[in-house]
């Protein structure tokens, strides 16, 4: 047989074997609270060995290795380091819902929201939260397909549908509890292959040689450093991928897990964009897909090995995409409207499964650019951050939820539409109007929050 053929045979087996190893995995079937909260069959929360390698494999999507590596290809260190800073906003939200569930006695983020904003507060999340898992969907699997042809092609769009169906199948099985079973078996096979990739490029270059692509100024990447400082602090928020893995376990575990899988996430992201600082070193024509790129310059062995990282670290996101969006349809829509579905609930969730798994990858099929799923969603919800993190510092209101809410989401859609006026830039970097932008625009969104409480504290004090 040729070597073309056992490539191919390789590359489609791969995607086969993977899918009926996860689904030996996945529970043949769970209770309510497995589905939806990742129990297993005695009713007992996930341990939190389990809790953390979930949390931390589930944020390495396959976009976030590309995009970090593309990063480190286009600016060196400072891109790496730019693009890891966003997994700070694990710890961080870790620490809020810790805050939230210990001080406010909060059960889940819509359902906080609309104790203390509102049913219209909590239908504008979850509104967000829908944008956010159906760009996880195609941005995910876009990545695997350019492991198997050019963007658009029929081999780009079949492994990427054929990534979408596995994964979707086991899905279906476990819920939340297949996720984060099958999650500690991606950690384990995304870590080893990781190591493999780096143990092919890292020696070739010195210390000093892999710092010496790092120019520390705004326009040579700073700016997009900053820009995701900024995000953090509300990035999290809007990703029930992270946020439903903050209500399933006792506080402190929960905040030990967090703040465990933030490090080793930021440690991941900034080794992997390091892939993308040997590209630029070895003068590697740049490209959306830096890995991919380079590991076909490496031979068949780099190639396989970076599918897998990829396709490991693709599946742990698409899958919690998929169970979030099942809890989100099935129990939590319906708890807000007043209603309790029971177990049809989980039926319910599963034909929103299949319905996002078939409408999700629409962008991946058009070839839409994976980092726009980060940098401009990200704008739209700073709005975010002051109602999570400074909930409580002065009387929450309705009007403050939306005037913070809406800002940030308009800001979103301008800086979309180009419609940010370049006086907003600070510096003339790529990133000047996104880093403007998001800087003047989080301190919109605070003070929307906090005058609205403070002015109603005033005239209520005034009243006694």
């Amino acid at each position: 047989m040729e070597s073309s053929s056992w490539m191919g045979l390789f590359f489609w087996g791969f995607l086969v074997i993977y899918g009926v190893a996860m689904l030996a995995l996945s529970p043949r079937s769970v209770t309510l609270g497995g589905f939806f909260e990742g129990q297993d069959r005695q009713g007992r929360t996930v341990a939190p060995w389990l809790l953390t390698s979930s949390i931390f494999i589930s944020w390495i999507f396959a976009k976030s290795v590309t995009n970090a590596a593309n990063l480190g290809a286009s600016y060196g260190l400072v891109g790496g380091l730019a693009y890891a800073t966003y997994w700070l906003s694990i710890p961080l939200t870790g620490f809020a819902i810790y805050r939230l569930r210990r001080r406010f006695a909060a059960k889940g983020l819509v359902s906080f929201l609309s104790s203390h904003y509102g049913h219209a507060a909590a239908l504008a999340f979850t509104a967000a939260i829908l944008i956010r898992l159906f760009n996880e969907v195609w941005s995910n699997t876009a990545v695997v397909g350019g492991y198997y042809g050019a963007s658009g092609s029929t081999e780009f769009i079949g492994a990427a549908l054929l990534f979408t169906l596995v994964t979707l199948g086991y899905s279906l099985r476990g819920g939340l509890r297949s996720s984060i079973l099958t999650d500690a078996a991606q950690m384990a096979i995304f870590v080893v292959a990781l190591v493999w990739v780096l143990g092919l490029v890292l020696p070739q270059h010195s210390t000093a040689e892999l710092a010496s692509t790092s120019h520390w100024s705004l326009d040579a990447g700073v700016d997009l450093l900053l820009v995701a400082g900024l995000q953090a602090l509300s990035y999290g928020f809007h990703d029930p991928v992270l946020t439903d893995r903050g209500f399933i376990s006792e506080e402190r575990a929960m905040r030990r897990a967090f703040l465990f899988a933030g490090v080793l996430g930021f440690i991941a992201i900034l080794a992997f964009s390091l892939i993308g600082v040997h590209a630029q070193l070895t003068g590697l024509a740049a490209s959306d897909n830096v890995p991919a790129t380079l590991a076909k310059t490496m031979g068949i062995g780099a190639l396989m090995v970076m599918t897998v990282v990829m396709v490991s670290a693709a599946g742990s996101t698409l899958d919690s995409t998929f169970s979030s969006l099942a809890k989100l349809v099935g129990r939590e829509l319906p708890l807000l409207a007043g209603r309790d579905l029971g177990s049809r609930a989980i039926g319910l969730g599963m034909g929103a499964m299949v319905l996002f798994a078939l409408l999700g990858n629409l962008p991946m099929i058009a070839g839409t650019d994976i980092l726009k799923a980060t940098t401009i969603s990200g704008t739209m919800v700073i709005g975010l951050a002051p109602v999570f993190l400074l909930h409580g510092l002065t009387q929450p209101t309705r009007l403050g939820f939306h005037l913070s809410f809406w800002t940030g989401l308009a800001l979103g859609i301008a800086l979309t539409l180009d419609w940010i006026p370049q006086a907003w830039a600070i510096g003339d970097g790529k990133y000047a109007l996104l880093l403007g932008t998001n800087l003047y625009g989080l301190l919109l969104c605070t003070l929307g929050y906090l005058l609205p409480g403070y002015f109603l504290q005033a005239s209520q004090q005034a009243r006694r």
